[in-house]
This record gives structure tokens, C-alpha cells and sequence, in this order.
């Protein structure tokens, strides 16, 4: 008796090997997987993001789980971050994995999307990439509602960090961030992600 399949839903898939996680990691802060875990299973292809080619390798990649996620406005605060509009980055000229934080909204729909990447990542369907963590903006001044906070700590567990960004109102009008004087959970943000992708670097060499 042969199974059959529906064709409009793509299959889960599973990597043949595991991928080894990528040296300079081991800092503070990590919680989660360092990289894809046998087993994960593969989104299905409609909730999957795109892969978008890029011909040059940048210090970090911020990927957007979702529109409207903050990329850009994240990606503004290093001359060497590159937004790369909800997509995951592959270099061209390069054999080295990208080096990515997603970004989502702390709002239900936000974190779905979040977990749909961090899902996507993890089962090995992106090789190609290196996920240093995940930034949720604050999709509302105030304290998040326990339901979200309770998803967002699922979420969690499913990449290696975690940072939260709060509500700015500067953000949402369009206003370029400033590291200098953004918040300070903002400039921590910055002062970690430089950290370990100076740790990584110096790893490589």
C-alpha cells in the first residue's frame, strides 16, 4: 500500500547530517541551540521565507520574520548591519555562512512568524546561515500581556539568544536610531551582537 501525499503541502524535511555550530558562540547569553537539530521539521514552503542572494558578506545579516518586524530600523544602527528585506541571506562569493539576527514584533502574529524562521532554521533547511539570535520589538508601550510572555519564552528555546527592544515612539514615526542615545536595553543590544561577532572574527583568523 503506497502513502499518498497532499501536493499542495510541501513535506517536512530533515538534513542527512547534523551542522556543526559555528566557532566563536560560546559566550554568555546562549540558551538555545547554537545550530539546526536533527529531527526539526521543515515549515510548510508557504510559511518558509524566501532566500535572497547577496554579492558581498556583511558583519551581520537582520532578517525580518514578518513585515513591519523593525529590520531596517535595527539594520540603521551599525554602517555594517544590512537589512535583507524578510529574506534569508546567501553570499554569492563566499563559502562562509551569513551571519544573522531575526527580528519580530512581540504581538501574536509577530512571534508565529518568529517561530515559523527559528523553525525553518532549525531543521536544516538554511544551511547556509548562522543564527546568532532573535531581537522582539515591542509592538506596544506597557507590559506584554502574560500569554505573550509565555509564547515569547517558547519561542525562545528555539534559537540561541534573545534580546527585547521596547516600545519607541521615534521608531514608529520613522526616525532613524541613534546608538548613542537610544535606550539602554537598544545599546545593549548593540554592545552583545558586537561582542560576538568580534569573538567570532577573531575565531576565523
Amino acid at each position: 500500500m503506497t502513502t499518498e501525499h497532499n501536493p499542495w503541502v510541501s513535506q517536512p524535511l530533515v538534513p542527512a547530517v547534523a551542522i556543526e555550530p559555528p566557532s566563536g558562540h560560546a559566550s554568555a547569553g546562549v540558551r538555545g541551540p547554537l545550530a539546526p537539530q536533527l529531527g526539526v521539521p521543515a515549515p510548510d514552503r508557504a510559511d518558509q521565507l524566501a532566500t535572497r542572494t547577496f554579492a558581498r558578506d556583511a558583519d551581520l545579516f537582520v532578517v525580518g520574520a514578518h513585515g513591519g518586524a523593525g529590520e531596517s530600523s535595527l539594520a540603521a544602527l551599525s554602517p555594517s548591519w544590512v537589512a535583507t528585506d524578510h529574506a534569508w541571506p546567501h553570499i554569492a562569493s563566499s563559502s562562509s555562512r551569513a551571519r544573522v539576527v531575526l527580528v519580530a514584533r512581540s504581538n501574536m502574529q509577530g512571534l508565529l512568524a518568529a517561530q515559523r524562521a527559528a523553525t525553518q532554521w532549525g531543521s536544516g533547511l538554511v544551511p547556509f546561515v548562522d543564527v546568532l539570535g532573535l531581537v522582539i520589538v515591542a509592538d506596544a508601550p506597557g507590559k506584554l500581556p502574560r500569554p505573550l510572555r509565555d509564547f515569547a519564552a517558547v519561542v525562545a528555546g528555539g534559537v540561541p539568544r534573545v534580546w527585547k527592544v521596547p516600545w519607541s515612539e521615534a521608531l514608529r514615526l520613522g526616525e532613524q536610531p541613534n546608538p548613542a542615545t537610544a535606550h539602554k536595553d537598544v545599546r545593549a543590544l548593540v554592545t552583545d551582537l558586537t561582542a560576538i561577532l568580534t569573538g567570532a572574527a577573531r575565531t576565523a583568523h
